[in-house]
């Protein structure tokens, strides 16, 4: 199933992704993907703030990884930029997360595909100047 959304700005990003974690259990799985300024950290703030999560959420592009246990699930947040090969995932413990208690969120997931398993909710995030500075066209797969 596909659904497709647009925006017009970060707000509206940000509802999507709230909406989005209602819905999901431990276990869940989340992918990003879209270009730098796409939108993919705006989203990961909206799906935290939907999971309740408490601190301050940015990227982990320089960490990996981040985990944020305030909300009512886990959230294991990674962006996987930076990772010169999939098998670095393991070394961090990629699958204990992944098939843990909490949800997984994967920035730049497209790196790493064949990874993910195949129930992972994949959303993909594009930016159109065209038609304005704000405007993005949200596309997810389940």
């Amino acid at each position: 199933m596909e659904i497709v959304f647009e925006t017009d700005g970060p707000e509206r990003t940000m509802e999507i992704a709230e909406d989005i974690a209602k819905d999901l259990k431990s276990g869940s799985v989340i992918t990003l993907d879209g270009d730098l300024g796409a939108g993919k950290t705006v989203f990961s703030k909206g799906l935290a703030k939907g999971l309740g999560v408490k601190e301050i959420v940015d990227s982990p592009t320089f960490t990996v990884l981040k985990i944020y246990e305030s909300g009512r699930l886990p959230l294991y947040h990674f962006d996987v930029y930076r990772i010169g090969d999939a098998d670095e995932m393991y070394d961090i413990g990629f699958e204990e997360y992944l098939y843990g208690d909490g949800v997984s969120l994967i920035e730049w997931a497209g790196l790493i595909e064949d990874l993910i398993p195949e129930n992972a909710i994949r959303i993909n995030i594009k930016r159109n100047d065209e038609k304005g500075p704000l405007f993005r066209r949200m596309v997810i797969t389940k």
